[in-house]
């Protein structure tokens, strides 16, 4: 049968088009590209849009000619921000990074290129289910950059759209037509991330080759199947908390509008709560920190095992921490919303669960470094950004317990010590874990090598201004500085913290700069690197036993079966230091388990 439908295959080749190769492909390397490099444009709109109100917090009021060139007289009259268009770039910032870059950059891309690859199967289960995934994807993308050019400007509510701001078309210019687009983006991201989900669980499921069972499966793709289920089971939470926003906005309903007055005028709506929306809301957002988490942790536990030539430290625990945080992550959302006013009974129990969900992260943290310990390290671009995920995810956690403690969340709520603990721990571990993965298997996405030492100089600039950027913000939020305001010039008491605020812009604009060396390195060597053997890593997963050049059905011939774990590295008794998963067991060998 593997041959029939090999010969099938290869006579569809011969008849693919550049649309049907390049554009609506439905080879899961292909579209694992496309949402890379998608989310790639995507990230440096985001960026740039941080860089932009970084200049605005450390010189308020001053004149910047780029500001006028980029936002245009409205917006930034003789290159002064306007005040609204600083709450929109924070608010748009925000939902690129979480939804666009480290949802589906991360997840779309990976989740696409290795689960039929390290599982062993031709192809996605559903070949034009993933190709439409990635199509909603590039929709979402395109009406969510459309909406910065509203004329009223783009959705200004921050990226959690609490009502009022977010219900109520004429709280400030951004609720207008800009968060209705907002509204219409999100809506096409959720159908494209289930429809990428559902696709993932049942690959996983079914389509395993001869030998691989669950218990062999790389962590990878433990990670990614998980982060699939997390994702069909919270995401739809917040397509009905869009759906009622847009209810209460246009349709005269009154699910989070009560007793409001504005502008002189008190509105009709009665017995709503907006408390209602912020539990919709986080009930999808926290385990959205885990679905942007967990394929970035599973991507270093695969680079740290192959860099360290050492098998992955406790396997199973491994695997259990990757399920447990799943099972706590749908129960600790209330600490978000602890000034809200809740019981502090109820306070308690978030407060217990936050701090249980340590356990399984110190699990994944400890085991790291273990394998570390006594390695053979082998120091690539990829292995750095992966020992650069510990750091930021064990530093940015610690600070997760003060956030998740009701008592001492209270003092810090809405400041900047927020802002510095959920990019420390979320965002840059994430976008840490993504450069991992694109360093990692750039040569199984394009047959070609990376330039290491443009890959060192990316690695330590991005790193040393990461943690320039989002450490001092600790100190600034102790001291009382609140999150998303426009200047703080209003008060005296901050101004002592203005220094601390210029020192973390010039760190920014050098981490943004240092992107640069990244982007150059990957267009260049796609077209021009040094072309790649088929094992560069001497890694043991599946992927590496696919030819250089791309087929589509991954495999010339048979599916290869699998005989062991995947993280036999130097191993006692072996000619190699690595033993792939399709070499068969010798007599009185174990698997690894």
């Amino acid at each position: 049968m593997s041959a029939e439908a090999h010969a099938h295959d290869e006579h569809h080749e011969h008849h693919e088009t550049f649309f049907t190769k390049y554009v609506f492909s439905m080879d899961h390397k292909m579209i694992a590209k496309q949402f890379l490099i998608t989310g790639m444009i995507m990230g440096v709109i985001g960026v740039a849009m941080s860089l932009l109100f970084r200049l605005q917090l450390a010189w308020p009021g001053e004149k910047f000619e780029i500001l006028n060139v980029l936002l245009g007289d409205r917006f930034a009259p003789d290159g002064v921000m306007d005040p609204n268009i600083y709450l929109a770039l924070v608010t748009i910032h925000g939902t690129i990074m979480v939804f666009f870059v480290l949802t589906a950059g991360l997840s779309g891309t990976f989740s696409n290129l290795l689960i039929p690859l390290q599982i062993g199967a031709r192809d996605m289960a559903s070949g034009f289910i993933n190709m439409l995934s990635y199509w909603f994807f590039f929709a979402s993308s395109v009406v969510m950059v459309a909406s910065l050019f509203v004329e009223a400007g783009p959705a200004s509510a921050g990226w959690t759209i609490y009502p009022p701001l977010s219900a109520l078309p004429q709280a400030i210019p951004g609720s207008g037509a800009g968060m209705t687009l907002w509204l219409v983006s999100m809506t096409l991201f959720i159908v494209s991330s289930l429809m990428g989900a559902l696709n993932y669980i049942v690959t996983v499921l079914n389509l395993r080759t001869k030998g691989m069972s669950m218990t062999r499966l790389p962590l990878t793709i433990w990670a990614f199947f998980v982060t699939a289920i997390l994702g069909v089971l919270s995401f739809p939470v917040l397509l009905s908390a869009a759906l009622l926003l847009l209810f209460d906005r246009s349709m005269g309903t009154s699910f989070y509008l009560s007793d409001i007055m504005i502008a002189g005028e008190v509105l009709p709506n009665q017995g709503g709560s907006p408390v209602l929306f912020e539990h919709l809301f986080w009930f999808l957002g926290h385990p959205e920190v885990y679905i942007i988490l967990l394929p970035a942790l599973g991507i270093t536990s695969e680079v740290i095992s192959t860099n360290s030539r050492k098998p992955i430290f406790g396997y199973r625990a491994m695997v259990g921490s990757i399920l447990a945080i799943a099972f706590l992550s749908f129960i600790v959302w209330g600490h978000h919303m602890f000034v809200t006013g809740m019981s502090p009974f109820l306070g308690s129990v978030f407060t217990f669960t936050t701090l249980l969900i340590a356990i399984p992260s110190a699990v994944k943290a400890f085991n790291y470094i273990t394998t570390l310990w006594k390695g053979n390290l082998q120091f690539t671009p990829a292995m750095l950004f992966s020992i650069g995920l510990v750091s930021t995810f064990v530093a940015g956690g610690l600070t997760g317990i003060i956030l998740g403690d009701s008592a001492l969340d209270i003092n810090v709520h809405d400041t900047y010590f927020v802002v510095a603990h959920f990019h420390i721990v979320m965002g840059l571990s994430a976008i840490f874990g993504m450069f991992a993965g694109v360093y990692h298997w750039f040569p199984k996405m394009f047959g070609r090598r990376m330039n290491k030492m443009l890959g060192y100089l990316h690695f330590w600039i991005t790193f040393v201004c990461a943690y320039g950027v989002f450490f001092p913000m600790h100190f600034t939020g102790l001291a009382g500085l609140p999150r998303r305001y426009f200047s703080n010039q209003e008060f005296p008491m901050f101004d002592d913290l203005q220094d601390i605020n210029v020192l973390i812009t010039f760190f920014a604009i050098v981490g943004g700069i240092a992107q640069v060396f990244f982007l150059f390195n990957f267009f260049y060597s796609a077209l021009r690197g040094p072309k790649s053997s088929q094992n560069p890593w001497r890694s043991n997963t599946l992927e590496w036993t696919t030819p250089v050049e791309h087929i589509h059905g991954n495999w010339p011939g048979a599916i290869p079966e699998v005989h062991r774990w995947a993280y036999d590295y130097s191993k006692p008794g072996m000619d190699e230091d690595f033993v792939p998963q399709i070499v068969p067991l010798k007599e009185g060998e174990e698997s690894g388990h």
